[in-house]
């Protein structure tokens, strides 16, 4: 009889918390709130407080018919309550009916179809044992689907709108496969506990009340502290012992989500996997992974048999003293009829059948919660590069580029950057050349404004950067980046990235201009060639050549190229040299280079050196000043002429043959 389904007792592990305290923003809701969460405090800790949160994303403010729906869903679930109180009391009238000590004044038994009627009538709206069958619940569960989807709507694109608001250092430091299963079972948590706490745990202590004063008018006080006493114990037994085990959950889904994020990093480097033959490897880690998690989760499972059958033991003994006193009460002191015992115990049942599942909704509005931390933990992080207030669009007419004194340190103990001051004029074309780690791709980033410059100041027709909108500076300024990362989708989605009003004839042209148009029709697909995942169906020199085609067809007003053909046969990298001339013509350019052959024409060389411009000028300038640069120049002279013998030999050795 009271018997209940168990819900899944995995709850998602409070993620790492960068800040205690932080403040995030809604953009389209504009709601500032502060939240502090530990790992060792309670879920229902500033319950109210993670109610008026997410309270902007359940009431539907611009849409009458929404709110409309709501309020009759609640006009409904109030119906519910008196539902309920009726059905046992017609129960008891109609046993009466036919019992003839219950007929003092007649004796005579009584055939009332009337009541039998309403009694029906009244299980028909109500449902079965748990009512979740019943004509009021169903409507109750129909009219709230468009309500549920509106919330879900609202908070994943609030959260995605967020997560794509952080700066570039907050994604690389983060899993994705973590993020991706905070952010889901986020967003359903919303819609659950929404529905747990309105539609379960409301009507079930509304109904508890309402049968303490009704066993107390109608039968004695007795009754109501029997009813009274087992709903307090079960309720108080259940929170404490809730509360007990939320460490086995939460070191359980700490698991759960190492496991998922192991698994997730593994996929995300198969080629990395099957370069080093690793693969019984990442199988044996991810074993291990899943064996932890088992064990986990088997301490979790063992303390909710302790907590359920805690329950069972609390609800039967209260059936049990109850039963017995009414029953004493017909038999031996004709206080009751038998249709009062039968009063008591359908009632009873139905108020026990729900109370029985308090348990499940606390254990769930609990797991809801540790979700909806974890979401609030991405909510909360703060945008580190944000847009000053009344930040308005830039205006670029010709595009001159300034760094002054610009200093700039990933971790505040190391400085990438020291005092970089250099101009690159309007239409003219800037070269960065220099080691790895120097610096280079650094300046493009903060050009870009992935990154917020500590000291000094970066000018564009002289706007400071930070004072402009992020959105109208990217807008203006294309780049070609060194490790290129396509979309799952077709070749002409990729291209037609750079401007998303283009036509198939401007994504053609775009095409033409990278070298890569004869190479895409080649294809079976054509420009609806699927490039797969992060483009790895498409070699490292085709996707070079789409970027630089998605960078032609946007036609910006200042371009940036990251060792773009970096990718790039020798061959291929001629053939693009032409585009990628005709593409940076009379617009303002900065080159970072790898091949020295590729910036030769370059109006300015910037030599940088662990931070520093250590070297400038043209290409002759400072072959002549045989510095760094000239070094740099010989060595790749060098390592030019053992590839071609390389390839002559081979061609030598291919005729001989």
């Amino acid at each position: 009889m009271f018997q209940k389904q168990k819900v899944d007792a995995k709850t998602e592990h409070d993620i790492e918390n960068s800040r205690n305290r932080s403040r995030f923003r809604f953009e389209n809701l504009n709601v500032k709130i502060s939240i502090k969460v530990t790992e060792n405090s309670s879920t229902w800790n500033n319950f109210w407080r993670k109610i008026k949160i997410l309270f902007p994303f359940l009431w539907p403010r611009k849409d009458f018919c929404l709110q409309s729906r709501v309020i009759f869903c609640f006009i409904l679930l109030a119906g519910g309550r008196v539902i309920n109180l009726y059905v046992p009391i017609y129960n008891k009238l109609i046993v009466d009916s036919m019992t003839p000590s219950a007929s003092k004044l007649s004796g005579v038994l009584k055939f009332r179809w009337d009541w039998i009627l309403l009694y029906v009538m009244f299980k028909f709206l109500q449902g079965g044992g748990t009512g979740g069958m019943g004509l009021l619940n169903n409507m109750r569960s129909f009219l709230w689907i468009r309500i549920q989807q509106y919330t879900s709507r609202e908070v994943e694109v609030e959260l995605f709108r967020h997560l794509h608001s952080l700066s570039l250092r907050w994604h690389l430091s983060r899993k994705t496969g973590e993020v991706l299963r905070v952010m889901d079972r986020g967003t359903d948590s919303i819609n659950n506990l929404l529905s747990y706490i309105l539609f379960s745990i409301l009507p079930t202590i509304i109904d508890i009340i309402i049968a303490v004063v009704f066993f107390i008018t109608a039968f004695n006080v007795w009754f109501g502290l029997i009813v009274f006493t087992t709903m307090i114990l079960y309720i108080i037994l259940t929170v404490g012992i809730t509360e007990w085990r939320t460490k086995f959950q939460r070191r359980m889904n700490l698991a759960d989500n190492e496991t998922r994020a192991r698994s997730v990093d593994s996929l995300l480097n198969f080629e990395t996997v099957k370069y080093y033959g690793a693969e019984q490897y990442e199988v044996d880690a991810f074993r291990e992974a899943i064996l932890k998690y088992q064990s986990e989760e088997w301490l979790s499972s063992i303390t909710l048999n302790i907590l359920n059958t805690v329950q069972n033991i609390i609800i039967c003994t209260g059936l049990l003293i109850g039963s017995l006193l009414c029953a004493h009460m017909v038999v031996d002191t004709h206080e009751l009829t038998v249709g009062d015992y039968v009063l008591f115990a359908s009632y009873i049942v139905q108020l026990y059948v729900p109370l029985n599942w308090f348990g499940t909704y606390y254990r769930a509005i609990q797991k809801n919660f540790v979700d909806m931390e974890n979401m609030f933990d991405l909510l909360k992080e703060e945008q580190e590069v944000i847009d000053a207030p009344g930040a308005g669009p830039i205006t670029v007419k010709k595009g001159t580029v300034e760094f002054n004194n610009v200093t700039f340190g990933y971790q505040p103990e190391k400085l990438i950057l020291k005092n970089v001051t250099f101009t690159a004029p309007a239409g003219k074309t800037i070269a960065l050349v220099g080691p790895s780690g120097s610096g280079k791709s650094t300046i493009i980033r903060l050009l870009f404004r992935f990154y917020d410059v500590e000291t000094g100041n970066i000018l564009i027709d002289g706007q400071n950067i930070k004072t402009v909108s992020q959105e109208s500076l990217r807008r203006t300024i294309g780049v070609v980046p060194q490790d290129t990362v396509l979309f799952n989708n077709t070749i002409k989605y990729n291209i037609k990235y750079g401007r998303l009003t283009a036509t198939d004839a401007d994504v053609i042209e775009a095409a033409r201009g990278a070298d890569i148009h004869d190479k895409i029709l080649s294809f079976t697909d054509a420009y609806d060639t699927m490039v797969g995942e992060r483009g790895l169906r498409l070699s490292g020199g085709e996707k070079q050549r789409v970027a630089i085609a998605r960078t032609l067809l946007k036609a910006p007003q200042i371009v940036l190229l990251d060792e773009a053909t970096s990718a790039l046969d020798t061959q291929t990298e001629r053939n693009i040299q032409d585009s990628l001339d005709k593409m940076c013509a009379n617009r303002t350019t900065i080159i970072v280079a790898h091949r020295l052959s590729t910036i030769i024409h370059a109006d300015e060389i910037l030599v940088v050196q662990e931070g520093e411009i250590v070297e400038r000028g043209r290409h002759e300038h400072l072959i002549g000043q045989d510095g760094i640069y000239a070094s740099m120049w010989r060595q790749q002279l060098d390592k030019d002429a053992i590839a071609m013998n390389s390839i002559e030999s081979s061609a030598t050795h291919s005729l001989i043959t």
